[in-house]
C-alpha cells in the first residue's frame, strides 16, 4: 500500500495522520500553555501567597485537576468512539480543549473578582480534562486503522510530534513575549495573548478532521456487527490485567516529561533564581529536537519491536536522572540544552515513539478507543498530572535540592519498565488492514500470557 493512499477508507495516510497530530498539538498546546504559565505566572495572578513555592504549588493543584478528568473524559468519549465512530468524537473533543484554553485567556485575577477566579480556572480546567480524555485515543487510531500493518509505530509516532510541538508553539511564544515586551508586561498581561491564539489552532484542526473519512477498521467491525453496546464493560471483564499493566508502564512516560520539563523550569527559576528565557530556549531546542527523534523511533520499535524501544527509553531515564539535575543546576546554558535535550528527545522520545503502536494493539478494534483511552488517561493522570504536585513538593521536602526528585523519579521509571515486560503480546495487531497485512487474526494478550 502507498504511503499516501487511504486503507479502504478513501482518505490519504498522511491527512489522517496530520489531522490526529493536529489535535495532540491542540492537546498539547492547552496543557503545556497552562503548565508554563502556572510555573511562571498563575501563582500571582490566581494564587497570590507569601511564599512563591506555596503558589506555585497551587497553580499546580489546578494542573492536576485537569488530569483527573481526563478519565473520565476517557471513559465517556471512549465509550462513543467504540460506538458510533472516531471522527465525530474527535472533532467535539478538539473544541472542547480549544476553547477552554480560550476562556483562560480572558478570565479576571484574583485581584479583580476574588475567590471566583480560581474556582472558575478549576471548572475551565476540568472541561479541558474531558475533551482531552478523549482526543488522544481517537487520534491514534485513526493513524493506526489507517496505516499499514508492518509501519504502524512509524506512522502513530507522528501523530505523537504533536506533542513536543504543541510544546514549542505555546514555549516559543511565551518567550518571544517575554523577551520582547517591556519589564513586568508579560506577568501584567501579555500572558494572556498564547491562549487567545489558540482560536487558530482550533479553526484548521477542524477543518482538516472535517475532510477525513472514518476509520476503515471501524467501518468493518460495524457492518460486521462486532459494536459493543457498553465497550468499558468488556475492556474490564475480558482485558483487566492488561489494563493495569499498561497504565503503570504509562506512568513514567507521562511523569518523567513533566519533571524534565514543567518541574524543571519551576526548580530553575524558583530555586535558582536563574532567568527564565534561557531554559524556556533550552525546552524549546529540545522539543524542535524530539520532533525529529520521534519518528525514527517509532520506525525503529517496527524493526526490533515496540517493547524493546519502549523499555530501552525508560531505562535511559534511569541513567539520566542524576546526571540531568548535576547539569541544570550549573546555571550553564548550553549543559541545560544538553540535559533537556537527553530527557526529552532521547529518553522519552523512545518510549514515546513506541507507545502508541504497543498501547492499541493490546485491544481488539471493537473496544480499541475504550481501551486504549482508559490506560493513557488514567496513566497521565497517575504520571504527568501527579508528577508538577509532587515533585514540587518534594522540592519543598528537600529545602530546594533535588534528591527527593530523583528518588522519585527512577521509582517511576524502574516501575514501569517492569509493568512494560508484561506487554509483549502487544506487538501484534489484532486484526490488521492492507494487502501487507498477515493472513491471521493476531493472538489475544489474554492472563495466560501475562
Amino acid at each position: 500500500m502507498n504511503d499516501n493512499s487511504g486503507a479502504a477508507g478513501g482518505t490519504p495516510v498522511k491527512r489522517v495522520v496530520w489531522a490526529s497530530a493536529l489535535g495532540t498539538t491542540v492537546e498539547y498546546y492547552d496543557f503545556t500553555l497552562y503548565a508554563t504559565t502556572a510555573a511562571l505566572v498563575f501563582n500571582e495572578v490566581f494564587f497570590p501567597a507569601g511564599d512563591p513555592l506555596v503558589g506555585t504549588l497551587a497553580a499546580f493543584a489546578t494542573f492536576f485537576v485537569g488530569y483527573l478528568a481526563r478519565p473520565l473524559g476517557g471513559l465517556v468519549f471512549g465509550h462513543f468512539g467504540d460506538k458510533l465512530g472516531r471522527k465525530n468524537v474527535l472533532i467535539i473533543t478538539m473544541v472542547m480543549m480549544g476553547l477552554g484554553t480560550f476562556a483562560i485567556g480572558l478570565l479576571p485575577s484574583y485581584e479583580t473578582i476574588g475567590i471566583a477566579a480560581p474556582l472558575l480556572l478549576v471548572l475551565i480546567r476540568l472541561i479541558q480534562g474531558l475533551g482531552m480524555g478523549g482526543e488522544y485515543g481517537g487520534g491514534v487510531l485513526m493513524a493506526l486503522e489507517y496505516s499499514p500493518a508492518r509501519r504502524q509505530g512509524f506512522f502513530t509516532s507522528l501523530v505523537h510530534i504533536g506533542t513536543p510541538a504543541g510544546v514549542l508553539l505555546p514555549v516559543g511564544l511565551v518567550t518571544l513575549l517575554d523577551a520582547t515586551l517591556p519589564d513586568g508586561a508579560y506577568d501584567a498581561w501579555a500572558w494572556r495573548l498564547p491562549f487567545l491564539a489558540s482560536i487558530l489552532l482550533i479553526l484548521v484542526g477542524v477543518y482538516i478532521r472535517l475532510r477525513v473519512s472514518e476509520s476503515p477498521e471501524f467501518v468493518k467491525a460495524r457492518a460486521e456487527r462486532e459494536v459493543q453496546s457498553l465497550p468499558v464493560k468488556e475492556v474490564f471483564a475480558r482485558h483487566g490485567l492488561k489494563v493495569v499493566m499498561s497504565i503503570i508502564a504509562k506512568i513514567a512516560e507521562s511523569g518523567l516529561f513533566n519533571v524534565y520539563y514543567v518541574v524543571a523550569i519551576a526548580y530553575i527559576t524558583t530555586e535558582l533564581g536563574l532567568p527564565r528565557e534561557p531554559v524556556l530556549l533550552a525546552v524549546l531546542i529540545a522539543c524542535l529536537l524530539e520532533c525529529g527523534t520521534l519518528p525514527l523511533f517509532g520506525a525503529l520499535s517496527d524493526r526490533v519491536g515496540r517493547r524493546r524501544v519502549y523499555i530501552g527509553g525508560a531505562v535511559f531515564q534511569i541513567l539520566l536522572a542524576v546526571p540531568f539535575f548535576l547539569m541544570v543546576q550549573t546555571g550553564d546554558f548550553w549543559l541545560t540544552v544538553l540535559a533537556m535535550s537527553l530527557g526529552l528527545a532521547v529518553g522519552h522520545g523512545a518510549m514515546y515513539g513506541a507507545q502508541a503502536a504497543l498501547f492499541a494493539n493490546l485491544y481488539p478494534v471493537a473496544v480499541r478507543y475504550t481501551g486504549l483511552s482508559v490506560t493513557q488517561q488514567v496513566g497521565a493522570t497517575l504520571g504527568g498530572g501527579l508528577a508538577p504536585l509532587a515533585g514540587t513538593a518534594l522540592l519543598a521536602a528537600g529545602g530546594g535540592h533535588w534528591t527527593w526528585l530523583v528518588v522519585y523519579a527512577i521509582g517511576i521509571a524502574v516501575l514501569s519498565s517492569l509493568a512494560a515486560t508484561r506487554l509483549g503480546a502487544g506487538e501484534a495487531r489484532y486484526r490488521p488492514v492492507g494487502p501487507d497485512a498477515p493472513a491471521e487474526q493476531a493472538p489475544s494478550l489474554d492472563k495466560e500470557s501475562l
